[in-house]
C-alpha cells in the first residue's frame, strides 16, 4: 500500500464501511455485492486483452464474447436479483460495457412497474428464472446489445398489446429477435416532433409503409443497429386517412432472421468510429418503401383500426414512456461516472507530489494545494448529491408507473419534465466534472491508462412544463409535487429587490435556509421566463418565435429549477443518516455543494436581491474553510464508493496507490513494444538514410 494513501485512510474521521452500507442500502447488500465481484474476478472465462491495445473490430468481438459468457453465468449461478445482476455486469465489463448491456439493467424493473397482474403472472416467473435484468442504466459507454435489452424489450413492455407481447416477447427474450431503438435521425435528436421518418397506413393491404423521405431523416446513432440487430423499434410520424397523428412506435424487421442479410428496402450499416463508443456498432437506417403489417405498430395505448381510423392514447406522454425511464435512470448513472472520475483524481492527487510550497521542504501532495481541492472536492460533493438524486428518481419513476397502471396519468407530465431537465443538468455537470478530473491529473490524465478518457466519453420539456405550471399557479390553481413552490409566488415578494426589503435573513451555514434561497431563485427565474414569453407574444410574435426569443431565460429557469431540486434532495437525505460522524461529513459536503453553486451563479442571487455582495464574499471564505475540513476525508469519501480496481480500470486510481510501477508495466504491454525494432524502421527510415 502506498504510504500516502495509508496515512489518508488512517486520518479519516468516519467509518468508511458504514458509509458504503448507506450507499448500498445496508450491510447485507454490501456483503453480497462483494461476493459477486469475487465470482467474476476468479472466473477465467472473463480474462481479456486490454481493450486499449485492440482494434475496434477486436473490441467489438471481445464485448460480444463476454456478453454471451455472462448470460450463461447468470443461468449457471442462478443470479436473478436485479441489483446483483447489475453488480455482476459491471465487474464483467470493468470500464467497458458488454454486449448484453441494458438487458440486465432495465428489463425486470419495467416488468415490475409496467405489467398488469395477468402479464406479471405470465412473464415474471419466466424472467426471474432466466436471470433477467438489473435496475440501472449504464452510460459510461454503451455496447452492441444495449438497446435491445435496455430499450427494445422495455418498449415492448410499455407499449405492446398482450397479443404483441405473445408474438414478439419470447423471440426477443431468447435473442432470436435482436432489437434496437431507432429514434434519433441525422438531422434530429431530442426534438421528437421534428423527426421526419414516416409510416403511412395503407388500408387496402392493412400495412404501414415506412420511408426516410430526406437525407436528414435517416436514422442515425442507435446502438446495435450497425451489425448486431435484426429488428428495430422505429419512431415515425404516423399518417392515416390523410392526417398526421404524430410520433408512434413500429416494430420493423431489418435483417433476415437466418442469414442476417438486410431485407429489401433496408439500407443499414455502421456509422464509423465514435468518441468513446469503441465496442458499439452505432448505426444508420434508411427505409425505402418498407411494408410492415398493421399489427407491428405498438398499440397498447394509441391504435389504428383496420379501416385506418386513429384512436388516441389517454396521454400523449405515454409514447415517451421508455425515454422517460431512460432519463430517470441516467441521472443516477451520471453520479456513478462522476464518482469514478473523482475516485481516480483524488487518489492520484494524494499519491502525486509536485513543486514546493516552502523552499527546501519535500514536495507536497498535490491534494494539499488549495487550487486542487477547489477543483476536486466540490465535484466529490456533486457526485454524492447526484447519487441521492438518482435514488429519488428511480423511486419516483416506480411510484408513478404504478399510478399509470391504475389509470392515473396525472403525474406523468411532471416526471417527463423533471427527468428531461435533470438528465441534462446532471450529464452536463458530470461530463464537465470528468474533464476537470482528467485535467487535474496533469499529463498522466491524457493516458488511456488513467481510465479518465474512457469515462469522459435537453432542457425543452422542463421549460415547457415550468411555464405551464407558472401560468396555472398565476390563475389560482394549487400545484403539487416538486413545482409546488410556484404556488408561493403570489404570497412571497419574489420580484428582484434589495435584501433589506426581504422579511428573512439568509444564514449561509444553514442548509434549510439555502434550500429556501435556491427555491426563490427558481421561482423568480421561472416567472421572468414566463413574462418574457408573454411580452414577446404581445409584440405579435408567433408562439414559436416567442419561445425562441426567450430561450436564454428558459434555460436559466430550467437550470435553476433542477439545481433547487438537487440541493433540496441532498438536504433531505441528511435526515436519513443516523451515524453522527457520517452525518457531520455529509452535512459539510451538502453545504459545500450548495455554496459552490451560489458562487457559480452569484449573478442570479445578487440580481434577484436574494443575497448581498458581503454575503457572497462570506460564502467564498466559507468554501475555503469547508475545503480544508473535507480535505482530511477526501480519500475516505471516494473509498466509500467501494469501486473495485477492475471496475475503475485505472492505473492512477488504484486502491493501493502504486501508480508508477503499474503505469510502467501498462506501457510495456503496448503492441508497439512487441519487438525491439518496428518494421517501419526497415521499410522507411533505413532506406531514407541511404538516400540523404
Amino acid at each position: 500500500m502506498n504510504p500516502d494513501l495509508m496515512k489518508e485512510r488512517q486520518n479519516a474521521t468516519f467509518d468508511v464501511e458504514k458509509l458504503t452500507h448507506i450507499l448500498d442500502g445496508g450491510p447485507e447488500k454490501t456483503k453480497r455485492r462483494r461476493e459477486i465481484e469475487l465470482m467474476v474476478l476468479n472466473d477465467p472465462d472473463f480474462k481479456e486483452e486490454d481493450p486499449n491495445f485492440l482494434s475496434r473490430s477486436e473490441r467489438y468481438d471481445q464485448a460480444v464474447r463476454k456478453s454471451a459468457q455472462m448470460i450463461l453465468k447468470f443461468r449457471e449461478y442462478g443470479i436473478a436479483d436485479p441489483e446483483e445482476i447489475y453488480c455482476y455486469k459491471n465487474m464483467v465489463k470493468g470500464n467497458v460495457h458488454e454486449a448484453m448491456g441494458l438487458h440486465f439493467v432495465m428489463f425486470l424493473p419495467t416488468l415490475y412497474s409496467q405489467c398488469d397482474p395477468q402479464q406479471s403472472r405470465k412473464w415474471l416467473p419466466l424472467a426471474e428464472s432466466y436471470q433477467a435484468v438489473g435496475t440501472f442504466v449504464d452510460t459510461d459507454r454503451p455496447d452492441p446489445l444495449d438497446l435491445h435489452l435496455g430499450m427494445f424489450l422495455p418498449t415492448l413492455l410499455n407499449q405492446a398489446t398482450p397479443e404483441q407481447m405473445d408474438r414478439f416477447f419470447m423471440p426477443a427474450w431468447n435473442l432470436e429477435i435482436i432489437g434496437t431503438y431507432a429514434q434519433t435521425e441525422m438531422g434530429h435528436g431530442t426534438h421528437l416532433r421534428g423527426l421526419e421518418t414516416t409510416a403511412t397506413y395503407d388500408p387496402a393491404t392493412q400495412e404501414f409503409v415506412l420511408n426516410s423521405p430526406t437525407v436528414s431523416s435517416i436514422k442515425w446513432w442507435p446502438g446495435g443497429l450497425g451489425k448486431t440487430s435484426n429488428h428495430a423499434i422505429v419512431l415515425a410520424q404516423l399518417y392515416t386517412q390523410g392526417n398526421c397523428h404524430g410520433l408512434h412506435a413500429f416494430i420493423v424487421p431489418i435483417r433476415d432472421m437466418n442469414t442476417h442479410v438486410p431485407l429489401p428496402g433496408i439500407v443499414v450499416g455502421d456509422i464509423g468510429p465514435k468518441f468513446g463508443f469503441n465496442e458499439v456498432d452505432n448505426g444508420f437506417l434508411k427505409l425505402e418503401n418498407v411494408r410492415i403489417p398493421r399489427e407491428n405498430m405498438l398499440m397498447k395505448y394509441a391504435k389504428v383500426e383496420p379501416d385506418g381510423t386513429y384512436v388516441k392514447p389517454p396521454s400523449a406522454k405515454l409514447t415517451y414512456g421508455t425515454m422517460v425511464f431512460i432519463r430517470s435512470m441516467i441521472v443516477g448513472e451520471s453520479a456513478r461516472s462522476l464518482s469514478k472520475a473523482c475516485t481516480i483524481a483524488i487518489r492520484y492527487s494524494a499519491v502525486r507530489h509536485q513543486s514546493e510550497i516552502r523552499p527546501g521542504e519535500p514536495e507536497p501532495q498535490i491534494l494539499d494545494y488549495q487550487t486542487q481541492q477547489y477543483k476536486l472536492i466540490p465535484l466529490l460533493a456533486t457526485a454524492y448529491a447526484f447519487t441521492f438524486v438518482g435514488q429519488y428518481m428511480k423511486e419516483t419513476y416506480q411510484r408513478i408507473s404504478g399510478d399509470i397502471n391504475e389509470g392515473d396519468f396525472s403525474e406523468m407530465p411532471e416526471l417527463h419534465a423533471l427527468s428531461a431537465g435533470l438528465k441534462a443538468f446532471t450529464t452536463w455537470t458530470s461530463n464537465t466534472g470528468i474533464e476537470v478530473c482528467r485535467m487535474s491529473c496533469g499529463g498522466h490524465g491524457y493516458s488511456r491508462s488513467s481510465g479518465l478518457p474512457d469515462i469522459y466519453v435537453e432542457f425543452t420539456p422542463t421549460c415547457t412544463y415550468l411555464v405551464k405550471s407558472y401560468r396555472q399557479a398565476k390563475a389560482g390553481q394549487q400545484l403539487s409535487g416538486i413545482v409546488s413552490y410556484l404556488n408561493e409566488s403570489e404570497h412571497r415578494r419574489v420580484q428582484p429587490q434589495p435584501v433589506a426589503a426581504r422579511p428573512t435573513v439568509v444564514d449561509i451555514n444553514d442548509l434549510a435556509s439555502l434550500v429556501e434561497v435556491y427555491k426563490l431563485r427558481a421561482a423568480i427565474l421561472v416567472e421572468l421566463a414566463a413574462k418574457c414569453i408573454q411580452q414577446e407574444l404581445q409584440r405579435r410574435k408567433s408562439q414559436e418565435d416567442a419561445w425562441n426569443n426567450s430561450a436564454i431565460d428558459l434555460v436559466r429557469a430550467s437550470d435553476a429549477h433542477c439545481h433547487y431540486v438537487v440541493v433540496k434532495l441532498f438536504t433531505d437525505k441528511l435526515g436519513e443518516i443516523g451515524d453522527t460522524a457520517i452525518h457531520s461529513v455529509m452535512s459539510s459536503l451538502a453545504l459545500l455543494y450548495a455554496l459552490h453553486g451560489i458562487t457559480h451563479n452569484s449573478g442570479d442571487f445578487l440580481q434577484a436581491g436574494l443575497l448581498s455582495v458581503p454575503q457572497v464574499l462570506q460564502i467564498s471564505i466559507r468554501i475555503k474553510e469547508l475545503l480544508s475540513q473535507l480535505r482530511l476525508n477526501a480519500v475516505a469519501l471516494v473509498d466509500s464508493f467501494d469501486l473495485h480496481d477492475r471496475n475503475l480500470n485505472s492505473v492512477l486510481g488504484r486502491y493501493d496507490g502504486n501508480v508508477y510501477e503499474n503505469m510502467f508495466e501498462w506501457a510495456r504491454r503496448s503492441p508497439l513494444n512487441a519487438t525491439e525494432v518496428h518494421e517501419s524502421y526497415h521499410k522507411y527510415l533505413k532506406p531514407l538514410r541511404s538516400k540523404l
